[in-house]
This record gives structure tokens, C-alpha cells and sequence, in this order.
């Protein structure tokens, strides 16, 4: 907390259970009592949510870009609101970092430093990056390798101060977080390998319904499809609706997660694929559609304390302050079953999850930490790359270990 209320940029980290939400709340509530101005982000719309705030794309309205050039920063210095958001923000937090690109932190830095007019990393803003490395990173579009925000010349020019929390506070552990650490450490032994072979063994209760979570789209949508046809009652049909030149809207098509066909029914599980403007809803909120009234669908969230009526919600991509393209959709899709990517930020009390078909370092690791508790994990499989991770973070891992202890050793506690 020290080091958090110093006003230095800092990198938060640690296994999942250490406490980095807890601590994280903490130090936001420490710092608007001193008057500090906090915007508190996160890199996806499920994140956001736990944590109350925005995704950062929404937040710093560089939305879907994938390039930020000279016009664009021009097109943004324009509205007022946004420019007013960075001059009166003290201390910017981005939880789930590691599920952001080096190339969208470096433009967020390039916005602050035009928008806040100063050339010092993001403008001078402290900077709160949360998040654990050894989730999955994005996929570099331009290559077939990881984009790593850590990598990212904005990031080193930020040299944020490293809080790793190696303690853990979740109560009652069962087993599931001394796997989790072992994958960490590289030190998995027979006793932690029989303990999910336990769990392969088993299934989920007769008429329980769990989140199934899978390596491959292919198998997700398998999955929703068989679920949906095993409902009772009329389907309803929504269909994707574009406008602009073909190519300018299939580029669009490419960067959003609603289908071009959408088939539903009363009671089909649905997940949010966009963020709605008046926080109705967040990219990645869960629920199930409970009516349909005059083409549109309300479904009721997955806590069960509200429903949300959802029309079409338009996508867009703009060049020059002109919309070249935009598509018109419902922004849902089916989700008895997700990809362990798009699970990411997640805590689930119970999931049967398919690792046999695992193709990338990190997706076991990923998969597993969903769960709250090893009671609610079901295996259905798991193949020679399922608990492997990647090589690379188990080197930044150590670094960023030692960076913590040398500065632990030097700080005081906070009062």
C-alpha cells in the first residue's frame, strides 16, 4: 500500500487468490479519500465488471482501432468530455493487463501524452497495471506470435515498481491453488497430476447446469447448438446487418464477436458481446433470455437481480471523423459453452472443462484458475500441452519476483 500510495506507476501481481482485487479496492478507496482522482478500467468487459468500472478501450474511446495515427489523435483531441476525462484523472488503473496488447498500450501512452500535454509516460498519470502474466496473452494479428503489453516500449519507458503478492488468502483451499502455484513454479509432481485425474473421472450432477469451457470455437458452437435445439418453443432469428463497402465491413466483421446469425429462445444462455453505453451491460455479462417483446430479447443477468431488454447495438469504424462501415446486430450469442480465451477474467463456482484439445501454453492454466473451488472442476480431458505454459513468462516470472523482494526490503508499511 505504500508503494501503491507513493504516486509511482506500479505493476500489481501475483497468483490468482493473493488478494490483488482486495488490495486493489483498498488502495482506490485510500486514494479518493486523499482527494486523488482514480479512473478504474479494465481490459475486458468481464473484468470491468467485477471490479465496477469500464473496459480501457471505452474508456480511452480508442474502442476497436488498431492503429492510432495523427488524424485519428486530432479526431479524439475534439471531444471535450474525453479530453476533460485524461486532464482531471490523477490515477489510472487497468486490471487484467496481461489480456492487453503491447500495441493498444502504446497507443493508450501515445492518447495520454497528446491529450494531458505532457511527454512523460501516459502523460504523468500513475499508472496501476493489475493482472497476472500467465494468463493468456492476445494474438498478435500482423504475426503468429504473443503481442505482450510488458513488452511494449510503452511499458518500458513506464518501468513501473513490481507488487508481487505471493500470500494467499482465499479460505478453505481444497488443492486447486497448490496446482496452480505448482504450474507457476514448474514444479508439478504425482500428487498434483493425481489430483485432477480425480477429476476426470468425474461429471456433473444429473440436471446441473455448469459452464463448459473448450480450446476451439468448432466445439463451442457444437455444443450451444445441440443445448438450443433441446429447448422447447419458437425460435426467434436475428440477422447482422451491414452498411459500407464489402471490405471495409467484413475488416469490421472481424473485429467483433456477434454472429451474422443469430438463432434464440426462451431460456438459451447468452453472453453480452459489447458494451452498452448506459452500463445496462458489459462485453462478457451472462444471462438468459427470458421473453421476447416486439424483436427484441430480454434476458434476465446472470445474478439473477435484473433483466436487461436488448435491441441492436451498431458497431462502427470511422476514418477521418466519417463512418466508412458499420454492422447492426443483436449483441449476444449463445454461451452454454465458451472458449477458455474468452473465460478469461472470470470466476465460475463450477465448470466442465475439455483439455484435450489444447493448443497454445497457458490454456490449462487459464481454464483451471476460472474456478473457485476444485469441488466445482470437471475435467473431460486433457492432452500433452494442457498443463504446460509458457517459457518465456516463467523467466519474466523470476524477474518480476526479485524486483518485488528488493523492493519490499526497502519500503516501510503504510499507516
Amino acid at each position: 500500500m505504500t508503494i501503491l500510495m507513493s504516486g509511482k506507476s506500479v505493476f500489481l501481481t501475483g497468483a490468482p487468490g493473493a488478494g490483488k482485487s482486495f488490495l486493489l479496492g483498498k488502495f482506490v478507496s485510500n486514494a479518493v479519500s486523499k482527494g486523488r482522482k482514480v479512473a478504474v478500467t479494465a481490459s475486458t468487459g468481464i473484468a470491468a465488471t467485477h471490479i465496477s468500472g469500464s473496459t480501457i478501450h471505452s474508456w480511452s474511446q480508442i474502442g476497436i482501432k488498431e492503429t492510432l495515427d495523427a488524424k485519428d489523435i486530432a479526431a479524439l483531441a475534439r471531444r471535450g468530455k474525453l479530453v476533460s476525462r485524461f486532464l482531471n484523472t490523477d490515477v489510472l488503473v487497468i486490471d487484467e493487463v496481461s489480456m492487453l496488447s503491447g500495441n493498444f498500450l502504446s497507443m493508450l501512452d501515445t492518447l495520454a501524452r497528446e491529450l494531458r500535454r505532457d511527454h512523460s509516460p501516459f502523460g504523468g498519470l500513475q499508472m496501476v497495471l493489475v493482472g497476472d502474466m500467465f494468463q493468456l496473452p492476445p494474438v498478435n494479428r500482423s504475426s503468429s506470435g504473443f503481442d505482450f503489453a510488458h513488452e511494449s516500449l510503452a511499458w518500458k519507458d513506464l518501468d513501473p515498481l513490481v507488487c508481487y503478492l505471493d500470500e494467499q488468502h482465499r479460505q478453505g483451499d481444497d488443492g486447486l491453488l497448490a496446482v496452480l502455484e505448482a504450474m507457476r513454479r514448474g514444479n508439478l509432481n504425482d500428487d498434483h497430476i493425481a489430483l485432477l485425474e480425480e477429476r476426470r473421472q468425474l461429471r456433473p450432477p444429473a440436471g446441473v447446469e455448469v459452464t463448459r469451457l473448450f480450446a476451439h470455437n468448432v466445439d463451442v458452437d457444437s455444443i450451444n447448438h445441440r443445448h438450443l435445439a433441446l429447448l422447447g418453443g419458437a425460435t426467434s432469428s436475428f440477422e447482422m446487418r451491414p452498411r459500407g463497402p464489402s471490405a471495409a465491413v467484413e475488416q469490421l466483421a472481424k473485429r467483433i464477436l456477434a454472429p451474422g446469425h443469430l438463432e434464440l429462445k426462451v431460456g438459451a444462455e447468452v453472453m453480452f458481446v459489447a458494451n452498452d453505453p448506459s452500463k445496462a451491460f458489459a462485453n462478457g455479462s451472462r444471462g438468459r433470455v427470458v421473453r421476447f417483446e416486439q424483436g427484441r430479447v430480454v434476458v434476465e443477468l446472470a445474478d439473477g437481480r435484473r433483466e436487461v431488454t436488448v435491441s441492436p447495438y451498431v458497431w462502427q469504424h470511422t476514418e477521418d471523423d466519417e463512418v466508412v462501415a458499420e454492422i447492426s446486430q443483436l449483441p449476444l450469442r449463445l454461451a452454454w459453452a465458451i472458449t477458455i480465451h474468452k473465460s478469461q477474467g472470470m470466476s465460475i463456482d463450477a465448470a466442465e472443462i475439455d483439455l484435450s484439445r489444447t493448443f497454445a501454453p497457458g490454456m490449462g492454466y487459464v481454464a483451471l484458475s476460472r474456478l473457485r473451488s476444485l469441488d466445482g472442476l470437471y475435467i473431460k480431458g486433457m492432452n500433452s500441452m494442457a498443463l504446460v505454459l509458457n517459457a518465456q513468462i516463467f523467466e519474466l516470472d523470476e524477474r518480476l519476483r526479485s524486483s518485488s523482494d528488493e523492493l519490499a526490503g526497502s519500503t516501510a508499511d503504510y499507516h
